[in-house]
This record gives C-alpha cells, structure tokens and sequence, in this order.
C-alpha cells in the first residue's frame, strides 16, 4: 500500500497498519525505470512515526528522510541525475529494501482500449519482432487488469521487466514501437508502463472529480459514492461472474464426463475433429451459442518437467476457460475481448512429461463462435516454457477435437450488465491510473475512441477533460499527451459517427501539449483492430521527438487550416502542409456541398500547398468534406509521408449524440 495524494484523500480512509518492515508502493521495483533529471516521487509503508531514508546511488549528494504517518504511509521526493544505470534504490527503515538493475530515463504511460493493448503476437510480423526485441534499456510494466469503486493506493500485481524476446509477447505493440523508436533516437532508458482495457469507454479512465461537471453521470457517480461507504449491497460483476461460472460447472456434461482429461486421440463419445484456429462453422457447427469444446493431446518433452508453462491460443470468441490435465490454467470471461489473444501461465505442477490434455471452453453468447481466429487476426498458437523463446515451442495450430456442451438457452443469463464493470465512470481510472499516480513520467499515449463512436459530440468533452483530470492529478503541469485517431472501419451502420469521433480526436489537439498520430492509410476497413502497429508507434514517437526532445522530424501530416471560394471551387489550406501528394493519382475521397448541403462527390487537384477542389454538380460550393466515411481510405499525404486526417469544413448538424 502506498500514501495516496492528498487530492485523492477524501475517497479514502485508513486503517493503521500492523507492524511491518518499511514497503515500497507496487509499482516500484527491479528493474524499473524512474524518470531522468527530476523530482519524484516514492513513497510506501512503514511503523507509524518510523524514520525513513532513500537514497539512489546515482548521487551521493540526494538523500530523503521522511516520517511515516500515523496510518504508516509515507511519501517524499528524490532527485535523479542524467540517463543511465543501471544502479540501486535502497530504502532504509526499520528493515532495508534494495532494489536492483534500476534506470534512469524517460518513462511513459500507454493506455486507451483494445488497439492499445493489442499485443505483438497479434500484430504484423510477430516472429520477426518477438526475434528482434533485445532490447535491455527498455524496460515493461504491465498492469493487470481492474475495476474499482474508489481510487485505489496499489497496483493489483505487475512488475518491471526488461524487454527481450521472452517478455515482449504479450506486451502492447503500440507502446513497444512507440518505446523502441525513441531509443533507438535518443540511445536512452525508455519506461513503458502499460495500462489498458479492450473495449472501453474515456469516462471509464476519469475521475469522479472531474466526471461531476457532467450532468449526465450523476445517477451513475452517486452510486459508486454508495457503494464505497458499503450502501449498496448488490452483488460485483466479479462475484456474479463467480457464481455464474460455478453453477455451470455443475450442470455441463464436460465436468461430469471426463471431458477436461479423457483420451483424446480418438473421437469417440461426440467428438469430431476440426482444424483450428477454426469457427464453430468449421466443424458444422454454425449457429451454435453456448459452450463449445475444444481438447487436444500434447507431447510435453522431459526437459520441461519442472517449469512453468506458457500457452498461447489466440482470440477465443467470445469467452473462454482453459484447462490444462482438467486443472483450470486461465481465464478471460469479460465481454468485449473476442479478438484479444489469449496468453496464460501453466504452473509446473500441472503438467507432466508426456503426454498432456488442454481443453478449452469456448462460451460463445452470440454470433460466430471461435478459436484461434478473429476476424482476419491469426497470431501464433503454441506452448513453451516461461522465459524461453516462443518459437522454441510446441505450435498447436492443427488438429483439434471440438464438441458442444451446454447450449446458451439451457444456461442461466451470462452477468455483463451489472452496475460495476469495466465501462462503469470512473471504474478504470480508479483501478488501474490512480494506482500509478504520482509515479514519475515525462507523458502519455493514447489509444482509445471507437467505444465512444455514437457519442462523439459528448467526447469532444469529455476526452479533453480526461487529460487534464491526469494532469491535474498527476501535478506535472501539462506533461505531454498523444493520442491515436480510430482508423477506416466499416462499422454497421454508421451515418457519420466515425467521422464525427475523428474529428472530435482532431478538436482535442486544442488542448495544450498534445499531438495526434493519423491512421487513414494504415486502418483495415474489415478488421477494427488493424495489424499495423510498427508505424502507430512510431507516429507517436514523432511527437514525441519533435516537441519533447528537439529532433528535427514532421510530426503531423497535413492538419485542415482554413478555405476560400474561388468562383466554382474551394481552395484548401493546411498547416504542415509542405509537400502535398496524392501519390500517382489525384487527391481521393473529396465531397463539396452547396447551400442546400447536399454533398456530391468532387474532384481535387493540388497546387502548391494548396487542395482544389470542385463539381459541376455544385457551381456555388459552401463547404468540403474529406474522408467521412466511416472506412474511407484516402490519399493525400504531406512530404514527409504522413496523412491528412478526415475533416470538414463546414459545422453542421451533427449525427453523433451529447449523452
């Protein structure tokens, strides 16, 4: 536990602590990185009135002594020096701490929903990067996953790694890219701390206090405020999900047919075989909702006795369970995560040398069902000891046996509406941001929206007032902020929701410090979670790099700037606007609208600097649009080689909603 800043007191009370040896916050550790050249902060427990000293040995000359409270929390500030290590940070109470291998550089949070935390096994050229990922001055902090009524004062578990090949897996590919690319410019530690959540909305990343200026999440804050002082006794979505899990262990014929552990090299007793990654409509099963099946014999070698196991089984539409020898290995029974890869860790005590059984629940509660397979994403399947290089591994790609259990309409309502859950206000920053604050950082990345796609008239609020509820929070002044534009997606339906989030993004950028890496040209109008992370983080970086760090790059492509009519056409202008191109062609996906705002499709030419476009359908042009389809993937680029977002020129009625 560590002391919670006072700004956050008010949510909280404390117990006194019992007597113990004085303990570092969770999010310190081994392997860490503080920030270079500052001020931070650490902090932890110790005795009540105990004496505690800190001291990095970077310097001789910075040492802190602080007192702990009453409750026996403690906090106080410690100076780093120049980027370098690796050194200790060493914690003197009434028992000593040290920690080991610590650096110091820049350090970044990474945070939003699922195109955050898509990992690298998911992405484009996994093997290539997982091979190429030694990387010893980055360093990775992952925080688990959690939701809260109140900000909590501890990480809920994580640690600092190292990144290699052997670490990197299962870590964000945007932050990796992100990190790697301002490495290799700078030559310096580089922090990543990762915090992510698919499928999320921003006001669950917001705090209460900020929230509150919004009307429209009173009812919801009042209960949380409830809940806190043990006025509500509804049950969690955790607890229900409990429940829920153990009542269908009961009543599925797998547990009571020796499903998690029989023989599987035949296909006796309903079994058939399929080849996964598969849908359930490979197997002839299409249409089916509820629990699906999915075992397979594993030949786990002799010199694996004794270690931790690592298994990687891609997405699992929707939810899943998985057992290994019938014990039960990981889970993943939040919806919103059907195209998450899935990653769990086999302790070694439940494997054998030989021969072993993994079986896999698949509960699909709507739609096509699947394993391995999402969409157009098909990452690695394979099992390996923990620490050693995946592609040293068993792969599990191949033949499978599958077989249905018990279908959706025998089983009880999945819980997924509760009153506390991931996309509850305020539940994620509580859990998961408040935690890390006011740990040292020099910014943020961002990478979040599409949850938020039919509110974007509301987001053009709330997601500038997110920002600046960190800052605030965080109390480093208006540390930098980047963030991802959502990419071309068909999404069903859409009337302009996409565009008007894009734009919202766009708006965002009025906010002091703050940068926007543009993916029109990167997105895969099939797949919401496009594979392409390397050149998302690296757009990042650019940011990064151009206002953080002085190198001389282009951050932005051409960024709308202004318009004027020229009898039947409109003249665009655009700040980093040089060296516009379409490539071999003109510039696409241009519309133009008179006074009666019926656009029609247009045609552009550049000049200079300059977009000019026209229609002989609109011979008295009053506005343009550009790229505001929902999957429109256009072309016009600046010298550097980076895209124009989507935008409009004129402010009409919009489609999205304000609540």
């Amino acid at each position: 536990m560590k002391l919670i800043p006072s700004r956050l007191l008010p949510a909280l009370f404390f117990l006194p602590l019992a007597a113990a040896d004085v303990q570092l916050a969770g999010v310190f550790g081994d392997h860490m990185v503080l920030q270079r050249e500052a001020d931070v902060a650490i902090w932890g427990t110790a005795e009540p009135g105990e004496q505690v000293r800190i001291r990095g040995t970077w310097s001789e000359e910075h040492e802190s002594i602080v007192q702990a409270s009453a409750s026996g929390h403690w906090r106080t500030t410690i100076r780093t020096g120049a980027a370098g290590g690796p050194y200790q940070l060493i914690i003197q109470g009434s028992g000593r701490l040290v920690l080991d291998d610590v650096l110091l550089g820049e350090v970044w949070v990474c945070s939003g929903q699922s195109n955050m935390e898509w990992s690298i096994t998911a992405s484009a050229d996994p093997e290539a990067e997982i091979a190429a990922a030694h990387h010893p001055r980055i360093r990775l902090f992952d925080v688990p996953r959690k939701v809260s009524v109140e900000p909590l004062d501890e990480v809920p578990g994580g640690s600092w790694a190292a990144c290699s090949p052997e670490t990197i897996p299962g870590f964000s590919a945007v932050a990796y890219h992100f990190g790697r690319n301002l490495q290799a410019e700078l030559d310096i530690p580089i922090g990543l701390i990762s915090t992510n959540w698919g499928g999320t909305v921003s006001e669950a990343w917001t705090s209460a206090g900020t929230l509150r200026r919004f009307e429209e999440f009173g009812p919801v804050l009042d209960k949380l405020e409830a809940a806190a002082s043990g006025e509500v006794k509804e049950k969690s979505l955790a607890a229900l999900r409990a429940d829920w899990w153990g009542s269908f262990e009961k009543s599925d014929p797998a547990f009571r047919g020796g499903w998690l552990t029989g023989d599987a090299a035949g296909t006796a007793g309903g079994w058939a075989e399929v080849s996964v990654p598969a849908r359930f409509a490979d197997a002839k099963m299409e249409g089916f909702d509820g629990a699906m099946w999915f075992r397979r014999e594993v030949e786990v070698p002799a010199a694996w006795s004794g270690k931790d196991l690592v298994v990687e089984l891609g997405p699992v539409d929707d939810l899943d369970r998985t057992y290994v020898n019938g014990v039960l290995v990981g889970e993943t029974i939040e919806h919103g995560n059907w195209q998450r890869p899935r990653t769990y860790r086999i302790p070694a005590g439940s494997v054998n040398a030989g021969k072993n059984v993994i079986a896999v629940c698949a509960l699909d509660t709507g739609g096509a069902g699947s394993l391995g397979v999402a969409g157009e994403v098909r990452p690695p399947m394979r099992l390996y000891p923990q620490g050693a290089n995946p592609e040293s591994g068993v792969r599990l790609e191949g033949t499978w046996l599958i077989q249905p259990g018990s279908p959706l309409g025998e089983l009880p309502a999945y819980p997924r509406n509760d009153w506390l859950h991931q996309n509850v206000p305020t539940a994620l920053f509580n859990g998961m941001i408040s935690p890390l604050i006011p740990y040292g950082i020099r910014g943020a990345i961002w990478y979040q929206g599409e949850s938020n796609r039919n509110r974007a008239a509301q987001y053009r609020r709330i997601f500038p007032a997110m920002i600046g509820d960190w800052r605030r929070l965080w109390g480093l002044g208006d540390f930098p902020f980047y963030f991802v534009q959502i990419a071309p997606f068909a999404y069903g339906g859409d009337t302009g929701q996409a565009a008007e989030l894009r734009e919202a993004q766009t708006f965002t950028m009025g906010a002091p410090n703050t940068g926007m890496a543009v993916t029109m040209d990167i997105g895969n109008p099939r797949d919401i979670h496009p594979r392409n992370k390397r050149d998302v983080g690296r757009r990042l970086a650019l940011w990064a790099l151009a206002r953080d760090y002085g190198v001389d790059v282009v951050p932005s492509g051409p960024l709308y700037g202004g318009m004027v009519v020229v009898g039947s056409e409109v003249r665009l202008t655009f700040q980093y606007g040089e060296g516009l191109t379409a490539g071999d062609g003109a510039p696409s996906h241009f519309t133009i609208a008179g006074e009666d705002k019926v656009f029609h499709p247009a045609v552009a030419r550049i000049e200079g600097e300059q977009v000019i476009v026209s229609s002989d359908a609109v011979p008295a042009p009053v506005a343009v649009r550009y790229a505001w389809g929902a999957a429109d993937e256009p072309n016009l680029r600046n010298g550097a080689g980076l895209p124009a977002p989507s935008f409009r020129t004129d402010d009409w009625s919009p489609v999205s909603s304000d609540r």
